[in-house]
């Protein structure tokens, strides 16, 4: 723990001497740095130029309480409001899931695909928008519209795609293709959730902060993807594609899914760890 006076402030310390306490509690360098350069409103440059400056009180205090609720297990997007995805950077809280780099594997299928150049493309259970409003940044032409089930989770990517300039993404609420209505795709992609209700994994590390209906899916985990795969063949066009990120153990069960409801070239897709983490099909000509 960092010195206290009597009073049970934080005594005076510069900068070295509370980056230093900090990382005798963190294990992660990075995670500390940037946390005090969160809570002293700077950049990591100014951290290491300015080792020796003393640290005004209230933006101590303010550095604490971002290292104490990191101990507890609060993941650190959520500590500093924004998550780094595909080269943008997206304001996240507590009511979407923090962006994980592996769905960066299903903006790279999807920008390899051939589309029309005005495609119509829908991502289901949208979050904080990182899918929707990258492919509306790397795809200009593209029609997309977002969709959610929380009211709350699409307020957040509705500021991310304001902050963004990207105003042309429509953001609609509701349960996964119901409020797009007869509306025909190109292109319907989503990372739905996809852990089983039971999974101990969601009582451990960061998860325990996100909204647990963003993750967890009846007692195998496929309950919402396996509605949304029929859906998603009524709403296609044909030639058009469906492209689901899924669990580390899913892959063969959501191929399944994909070829009983009649889509062909159905391929799963490895990430960077050697997992199938994506599962594509198309709706036949």
């Amino acid at each position: 723990m960092p010195p206290e006076s009597s009073s049970g402030s934080p005594i005076a310390q510069t900068v070295s001497e509370a980056l230093q306490h900090a990382r005798n509690r963190l294990s992660d360098r990075l995670e500390t740095d940037l946390l005090a350069c969160k809570a002293l409103g700077c950049n990591r440059s100014w951290l290491y130029a300015h080792g020796k400056d003393l640290i005004d009180t209230r933006a101590l205090e303010r550095f604490e309480n971002l290292v104490a609720a990191r101990i507890q297990g609060k993941p650190v997007a959520q500590l500093l409001g924004s998550r780094e995805f595909y080269g943008r950077d997206f304001r996240v809280d507590e009511c979407v899931l923090v962006p994980r780099p592996e769905t960066e594997l299903l903006i790279d299928i999807t920008l390899n695909l051939l589309l029309p150049e005005s495609a119509r493309v829908v991502d289901v259970g949208a979050g904080s928008g990182c899918i929707a409003l990258t492919l509306a940044a790397e795809r200009p032409g593209w029609q997309i519209t977002a969709t959610d089930i929380s009211a709350e989770a699409l307020a957040v990517a509705t500021e991310n795609r304001d902050r963004l300039g990207l105003d042309r993404v429509e953001m609609v609420c509701g349960d996964l293709l119901e409020p797009v209505g007869e509306c025909r795709f190109d292109l319907i992609v989503s990372n739905p959730p996809y852990v089983a209700d039971e999974d101990p994994h969601l009582e451990l590390g960061d998860v325990r902060f996100e909204p647990r209906r963003a993750l967890a899916a009846g007692p195998d985990g496929l309950e919402v993807i396996r509605r949304l795969v029929p859906d998603s063949w009524d709403r296609l066009q044909r030639g058009g594609w469906l492209l689901i990120e899924h669990g580390h153990d899913q892959a063969a069960s959501v191929r399944a899914l994909l070829e009983r409801a009649g889509f062909a070239d159905v391929l799963s897709h490895h990430d960077l760890a050697g997992i199938e983490r994506v599962t594509s099909g198309m709706k036949p000509e």
